[in-house]
């Protein structure tokens, strides 16, 4: 599969991550042409420095890892992040409130973290390796109701969790595919096989910390 850089989130979300190491996805973002850098939002500013002569987009995550923030501290972070100049957002829907199908607030949050957006791409991260397939699937039409533009596999953050599989996507795909909504998978994808699984599958993103080993796998 051709340009499978343009479906690429260059992905660095460690907590241990340094200056260092943060210039160095920068700098491959860039020579490979990544669609995008998904970083954390205390580093937004750095990478809108680093990134001002590129394409590459800037997307960074909300409410993480957990998303068990209130609602108001998740749409303030959304604010300050636009503002700092992130060009997307990767929101992680609150678990438990999905599990005790509380469709009012997780519809309702969704919605107020959208229009915090001022008009840039969200993405409703489900962390699918909690989740049941009704659950999957129930995340979707949540978001799909609160007005997102992605459905999100995984935050790769859940110990023990695979991240994206490729039966997950495509319930993802063919629950959203309909609404105009899109897929991205994250976790777990290290290889030029499972990328390509994946968009396969219905994902037109991948978030991935192997970018550059998969653009060199023949």
């Amino acid at each position: 599969m051709k340009n499978l850089n343009e479906y690429i989130e260059h992905t660095l979300l460690k907590q241990d991550a340094t200056k260092s190491d943060l210039i160095k996805l920068f700098d491959e973002a860039k020579e490979n042409n990544f669609l995008g850098v998904c970083i954390n939002p205390c580093y937004i500013k750095f990478a809108k420095e680093n990134l001002k002569d590129s394409n590459v987009k800037i997307v960074t995550v909300i409410g993480f890892p957990l998303g068990a923030n209130t609602t108001e501290v998740k749409v303030f972070e959304t604010q300050k992040a636009i503002s700092d100049g992130a060009n997307e957002i990767d929101m992680v829907i609150n678990v438990t409130k999905l599990k005790d199908n509380d469709k009012d607030f997780i519809v309702n949050e969704i919605k107020a973290i959208k229009s915090a957006c001022s008009g840039h791409n969200l993405k409703v991260i489900i962390e699918t390796d909690l989740l049941t397939k009704e659950e999957i699937k129930r995340a979707c039409e949540y978001s799909i109701l609160g007005g997102a533009d992605f459905v999100k596999t995984s935050t790769g953050f859940v110990k023990g969790g695979v991240g994206a599989k490729v039966e997950d996507v495509k319930l993802m795909y063919e629950t959203v595919k309909n609404a105009g909504l899109q897929v991205k998978a994250s976790g777990g994808i290290r290889d030029k096989q499972t990328a390509i699984d994946m968009i396969n599958a219905g994902a037109s993103r991948l978030g991935t910390s192997s970018g550059v080993k998969i653009l060199k796998e023949n």
